[in-house]
């Protein structure tokens, strides 16, 4: 049975009046994948950082195992610039690095003493602190920090590039590395996922499901945390409420509890309205006494609170007028400036109704292609031609406001709207009241998004052209902007890092991988499906990043016969778990569908026992292949 590692016991926080959250109650355990959710505002963030001891909750406590070690990654970082990018993820080794550093005083010193008790005290001492240094991957300390790097998105030759250097979205990246290589009991991530391509998204989800310590994470990627999470949290309205399962289960479990709630709720007010019907009808007859003792009953009565919803967007998205069959059409074309090539594309033809994700790493060109099919940057090579009707709307990834004017400004000199209209118009984007005078420079990055979705829907375009629409929006705004985008009628070209929306809303995926766009029928599941079975990834050496285990010293006594030996019975084990795995991920989708809670909990722990146990197979086979390799090498 897993131990507790941290409780947080009724913890409340308030700024002035405002109450943040109360009594919020739920323990860690050990090796947990918890995803802590709910919408911008709510105080997932100041949670995190009482939960990491940076901020003291108002009342209640935190109850830490002795010596736990949290490491904490929040949504903006500092990392140190006087360095270099390798030695600033170094740094976040400092404890192994002493360690390190300590053995070899230590073997110094055994060089030169020639006393025997003298000597045995220093070998002891060395043998304690070798152990130590061992279990935290030190003699591998090099290796895997370039490991995590690279996994993250870093290139060889940007390892030695100076801090100072590196563009906001690289600085987190690097804050995440260190985060990873510090090998905490406990790790807090706030929004991890920021700034992270396709690739090092899959690289991290692998890395957390390997990990060996506790996750607790705050992430708007759904895809991620269905990867990631076996339980979560939501925190809403100042309450928190646990689910069991990643979010898709934990989507399905709320919208079972909410109907519950507002039934009993809805059953209650009537049951109240027909007893306060009889109350008043018998207060003075002859059923007097009895209306009298159903009024003290009613007074008594425990009221059930009716049940809230979050507020989402109300955005609708109509298209003005329909277009051709065709909406776009291009010779083959060469994207990039006058100075360079980014990439190639084929012939590319875009049919009325398509839903179309252009995917691809970090700086390869996404947002630069866009403006390219919109005539903003002409194509280095190439013609691109739209078809009749065709009217497209563009949403930015960072769009372009006047800082100066307010929200109801901005809508009103953008589009012929009366005030009360505009005011009402915002309103469906969640600027209420007062909200529509708060000036442009004002905004969150939410809100920037939401004026841009409130400006795009006034455009009345039969074409969109997104650059990564769900950019900092929470959970529930993407999911109706997603609701939006699936029933719009017109047609969608869109970048975009959020593969829950491209597998609910693309028909065809355009990749650009190396120097060329690839196309691919269907999402972006059957993209990866068709990617892997064509060329198969080999095993990333990654994997091993999050070790505790160093590989077996070289003085190891066994000989390569018992080591193939034991390496096939782990094999053999492994293909067991994975099978057992296998049946057990189908009995839990079953569950799901017909929404059996309890077996969708009592799955999920065997489940994630399974997991656990094939985690420590694939360690152990991964140990044993290295120590082969050692032997056959010392042989």
């Amino acid at each position: 049975m897993p131990e507790t590692i941290l409780t947080v016991d009724n913890v409340s926080k308030h700024y002035g009046a405002d109450e943040l959250f109360r009594d919020v109650r739920f323990h860690l355990l050990e090796r947990d994948r918890v995803a802590l959710v709910g919408p911008n505002g709510a105080g997932k963030s100041t949670l995190l950082r009482i939960v990491a001891g940076l901020e003291q909750p108002d009342s209640g406590r935190i109850i830490a195992q002795r010596g736990l070690r949290i490491g904490y990654l929040p949504q903006e970082s500092a990392v140190p610039s006087d360095r270099s990018v390798l030695e600033a993820a170094l740094d976040a080794l400092s404890h192994v690095r002493a360690l390190g550093e300590e053995l070899a005083s230590l073997a110094a010193a055994l060089a030169t003493v020639h006393d025997p008790a003298e000597q045995a005290r220093l070998l002891t001492t060395y043998e304690r602190v070798s152990t130590r240094f061992e279990a935290a991957g030190g003699y591998d300390l090099d290796v895997r920090t370039r490991q995590v790097l690279a996994g993250l998105g870093f290139r060889d030759e940007e390892l030695l590039q100076p801090v100072e250097q590196l563009s906001g979205g690289q600085r987190t990246r690097l804050a995440l590395a260190r985060a990873l290589l510090a090998d905490p009991d406990l790790l807090l991530l706030d929004e991890p996922t920021n700034h992270l391509d396709l690739e090092a998204l899959s690289w991290l989800e692998r890395f957390l499901q390997r990990f060996r310590g506790t996750v607790l994470v705050v992430a708007h990627d759904r895809y991620f945390l269905d990867q990631v999470t076996t339980r979560t949290l939501e925190l809403h309205f100042g309450r928190l409420e646990e689910y069991p399962g990643n979010y898709s289960q934990y989507l399905m479990l709320r919208a079972q509890r909410f109907a519950e709630r507002l039934a009993a709720y809805e059953a209650q007010q009537e049951y109240i309205r027909k007893e306060e019907a009889f109350i008043q009808r018998y207060r003075a007859g002859q059923r007097a006494r009895e209306a009298r003792g159903r009024a003290t009953k009613l007074t008594r009565l425990e009221r059930l609170e009716r049940p809230r919803e979050i507020e989402r967007l109300q955005l609708r998205l109509t298209q003005g007028g329909q277009s051709g069959r065709t909406i776009l059409t291009t010779t083959p074309l060469v994207i990039g400036y006058p100075s360079r090539e980014l990439f190639r594309t084929p012939e590319l033809v875009v049919q009325r109704g398509e839903r179309i994700a252009i995917i691809g790493p970090n700086g390869v060109g996404k947002t630069t292609f866009l403006r390219t099919l919109l005539g903003q940057l002409p194509p280095r090579a190439g013609t691109i031609r739209f078809g009749q009707g065709v009217k497209p709307a563009y949403l930015a990834q960072e769009p372009r406001f006047d800082e100066e004017q307010t929200v109801l400004e901005t809508l009103l000199r953008r589009h012929a709207l009366s005030e009360r209209e505009a005011r009402n118009f915002a309103a469906r984007f969640l600027f209420g009241g007062d909200e529509v005078f708060k000036p442009v420079s004002a905004l969150s990055g939410g809100e920037r998004r939401r004026l841009a979705l409130a400006l795009l829907a006034l455009e009345r375009a039969n074409v969109l052209l997104l650059d990564e629409p769900t950019n900092h929006l929470d959970l529930p705004s993407r999911e109706a902007l997603e609701a939006v985008l699936a029933d719009f009628e017109g047609t969608i070209l869109f970048v975009s890092h959020d593969r829950y929306l491209i597998d609910r809303l693309a028909t065809t995926v355009w990749a650009i991988e190396g120097n060329e766009l690839v196309v691919s029928l269907g999402n972006f599941t059957e993209y990866q499906r068709r990617r892997t079975a064509e060329r198969p990834e080999l095993p990333r050496a990654a994997t091993l990043d999050h070790g505790r285990s160093a590989p077996p010293r070289a003085s190891s006594r066994r000989s390569p016969r018992q080591v193939e030996r034991e390496l096939a019975q782990v094999e053999q084990m492994i293909e067991e778990l994975e099978e057992r795995a296998q049946q057990l991920a189908e009995d839990l989708d079953e569950a799901t569908a017909r929404q059996d809670v309890e077996a969708i909990t009592e799955l999920g722990a065997a489940y994630e026992t399974v997991m656990r146990e094939l985690e420590q197979a694939y360690a152990r086979w991964e140990m044993l292949q290295e120590e082969l390799a050692g032997l056959r090498v010392g042989g």
